[in-house]
């Protein structure tokens, strides 16, 4: 499947057009689509304040809480993986999950932009989530909304393939106390309880979790240290040899509103969390990692502050570090190097600090008539600090790694990065402008400032046309940036990859079509078209001075089109049936070959059965195909996959039991590993599992 440059867009407006004259057959008042949208109808994430979903001028999907009990999922991951345009691959180093948005991926997925009720979650050191992200508890989620293409024009950095914003819930949505246990395979355990309601005046949500997994472990046939031993004639490789994944997870949540006020706050602790088939793609059994998140943020917002003025502002607070249990093991015992032999192996524990402060005001002036206008202004005050190492080697010139004897504490420049400190000014104006009945046109721009690489500008601009009651139609064009990372700028010492000061920004610039079809009061349709192209990609190539090693820089361009459409069938009162199908086909302008690892291929369906009462049965499917290799590596294209997943769920009394089985047919399921292949064989994904769940609401 291709689709012809400029030509795709097109064809998506002659169709809406063509559809409108014949789509006003099932509904004359809005509050019908209030009655099947539901919960989900209105979104906040597209313009800054609540918008009805088809109307909204951006690429939208939302997932309830009800949705997320209904799929029987126990992690994050699963519930993105049921979003259209969204795959999560498994990345091999502490088996990190990268959520793929449209084919843009880079090793450290810090192309998509994840907020938590609004606050950026993003680290400086990697620009992502942070790698030891672990899992995130779904039970008090109210909801998670996703944008799928830029985002920069109101979010700034990192919104450039998307935007995913988990959304927690308030005490009128917890209602009481809940106490829930969950086990399942994998040595999987997790307690938590939850409690909404009022001490006085203030409404209270609170949410306590600990839970732990061994994860699974799957076998590596051969890794990295596997190559380095056909090369010395060595033998130190661990594989075969198990995958070191899993971890302890605490989180704890708090939220506090009074009136116009809101104050919430955070603990996320990731503890003993594994390798997963080695930090340097060299299996390693021992190593564990820490990593512990406090944020906190205090908001207030009157709509009606004045006549036809609303204001709002956010404070927010977050403090990051990683922690190693114990030294990571980057080669095995033995490892040989033209440098020398290291007995113990090659060891290296990388510790860091963060601190962020962020604040932000906005304005909305609706004054104008047909207008509403949003401004907008913050500063970030960002801060890596107390960085250290615990290592066996020093980095030679030629940027190989160099016995130095017995593990040592290394700190500034002898360490992997100095500290190091970003302060971000940015502004913002976007105009609601309803020029007719049916017609919108959102138009955005903002400027960020960086103290180090720079300022950058990125519009947005989207049409929409509510052209019947039960369809609407949408041409968006948006760009988008993302700053590079810490490691990217500042990493020194590195045997593997050096940063470079001197990279700039990524950008891409999207250009998009939709339609939002109420093809009757039972079935929704969505269907959705872009393209993008990608300059600047911020990439590792070798090291041509020094001989050996990569470090990073502004590297090549990526041209990207796509479609994805969605259903959604509420068959009876007893079934609903949903599902989605992506395509995508992503081109690396350098060598005109694909640009590797994303399926071109992405189906998800599900159906929630009622068939007794008060028991729910949901089979899903999931099938991931089309993923090639980049270009040098020989590898055969990674295989495509297929898994059912099964859910069942029933209430009685104040108990609610669920029980879930995922892979159910034990697919030999398969993450491509990233390029040369140092995990030749690709990353096994977890066999057949099983998973029981008990909530009692008091």
């Amino acid at each position: 499947m291709h689709f012809p440059q400029h030509k795709a867009l097109l064809t998506a407006m002659l169709l809406s057009f063509s559809l409108a004259t014949q789509a006003r057959a099932d509904f004359d008042e809005e509050d019908d689509l209030k009655a099947i949208y539901g919960d989900k109808l209105t979104v906040s994430i597209a313009t800054g304040s609540q918008k009805p979903l088809r109307l909204a001028p951006a690429v939208t999907s939302v997932i309830t809480a009800a949705d997320i009990r209904a799929m029987g999922a126990t992690d994050l991951d699963q519930v993105l993986e049921s979003v259209a345009g969204m795959h999560v691959e498994k990345i091999g180093a502490n088996h990190f999950s990268a959520y793929v948005m449209r084919g843009i991926i880079n090793e450290l997925n810090s192309q998509i932009l994840v907020l938590q009720n609004g606050v950026p979650m993003t680290v400086l050191l990697t620009g992502n989530r942070s790698r030891l992200w672990g899992s995130y508890p779904l039970q008090h989620i109210s909801r998670i909304e996703v944008i799928r293409g830029p985002g920069s024009a109101l979010y700034g950095a990192d919104a450039y393939s998307g935007v995913i914003n988990i959304i927690t819930k308030n005490s009128t949505e917890i209602m009481g106390t809940e106490l829930g246990v969950n086990a399942g395979s994998f040595s999987t355990r997790d307690v938590w309880m939850q409690h909404g309601g009022k001490i006085a005046d203030v409404d209270v949500a609170a949410y306590l979790r600990a839970g732990k997994t061994s994860g699974n472990a799957d076998i590596i046939s051969a890794d990295a240290q596997t190559g380095l031993d056909r090369v010395f004639g060595t033998r130190a490789s661990l594989a075969p040899g198990p995958m070191n994944n899993g971890h302890e997870a605490v989180d704890a949540h708090l939220d506090l509103s009074y009136e116009k006020w809101r104050w919430r706050s955070s603990y996320l602790l990731r503890d003993n969390v594994g390798t997963g088939t080695g930090v340097s793609s060299a299996l390693d059994p021992v190593g564990k990692l820490q990593s512990q998140r406090l944020t906190s943020d205090l908001s207030w917002s009157d709509s009606h502050f004045l006549r036809d003025w609303g204001l709002g502002f956010n404070l927010s607070y977050a403090k990051y570090l990683q922690r190693l249990a114990a030294p990571l093991v980057l080669y095995p015992p033995g490892v040989t190097f033209p440098t020398g032999n290291f007995p113990q192996g090659i060891i290296g524990s990388p510790n860091t600090s963060e601190r962020q402060i962020r604040a932000s005001a906005f304005a909305v002036y609706s004054g104008w008539p047909g207008h509403q206008l949003r401004i907008g202004l913050g500063h970030d005050d960002l801060y890596m600090y107390d960085t250290f190492e615990f290592k066996n080697f020093q980095v030679t010139p030629a940027g190989l790694p160099q016995p130095a004897g017995a593990v040592q504490t290394y700190t500034g420049a002898l360490a992997f990065l100095e500290p190091h400190s970003r302060k971000i000014d940015y502004v913002y104006i976007q105009d609601e402008w309803q020029f007719a009945p049916d017609w919108n046109l959102t138009a955005g721009l903002r400027h960020d400032r960086y103290s180090d690489v720079g300022s950058t500008t990125n519009p947005r601009l989207a049409l929409v046309w509510d052209a019947a009651y039960n369809l609407t139609a949408k041409l968006m064009y948006g760009q988008a940036f993302r700053a590079p990372s810490f490691a990217e700028l500042y990493s020194i010492n590195n045997p593997a990859q050096r940063g470079n000061p001197s990279i700039q920004p990524e950008s891409i610039k999207t250009l998009e079509a939709a339609l939002v079809w109420q093809v009757r009061n039972d079935l929704l349709a969505k269907f959705n078209i872009f393209q993008f192209k990608m300059k600047n990609l911020i990439r590792t190539v070798p090291n041509v001075i020094r001989g050996t090693g990569s470090s990073y820089a502004n590297t090549n361009s990526q041209e990207g089109q796509g479609m994805e459409i969605e259903l959604n069938w509420q068959a009876s009162r007893q079934l609903r049936l949903n599902g989605n199908y992506s395509y995508q086909h992503n081109i690396d302008q350098t060598t005109n070959q694909d640009a590797g690892y994303a399926p071109h291929h992405h189906l998800f369906a599900r159906a929630d059965w009622l068939f007794v009462q008060d028991w729910m049965l949901s089979p899903q499917f999931n099938w991931v195909a089309g993923r090639k290799r980049t270009v040098g590596d020989l590898r055969p294209p990674v295989a495509d996959y297929k898994t059912i997943d099964l859910s069942l769920r029933t209430n009685a009394g104040a108990w609610e039991v669920s029980g879930s089985i995922r892979n159910l047919m034990n697919a030999d399921a398969r993450e491509p590993s990233l390029a040369p292949g140092s995990i030749p064989n690709d990353i096994p994904l977890a066999k057949r599992s099983f998973y029981l769940q008990l909530v009692y609401k008091m």
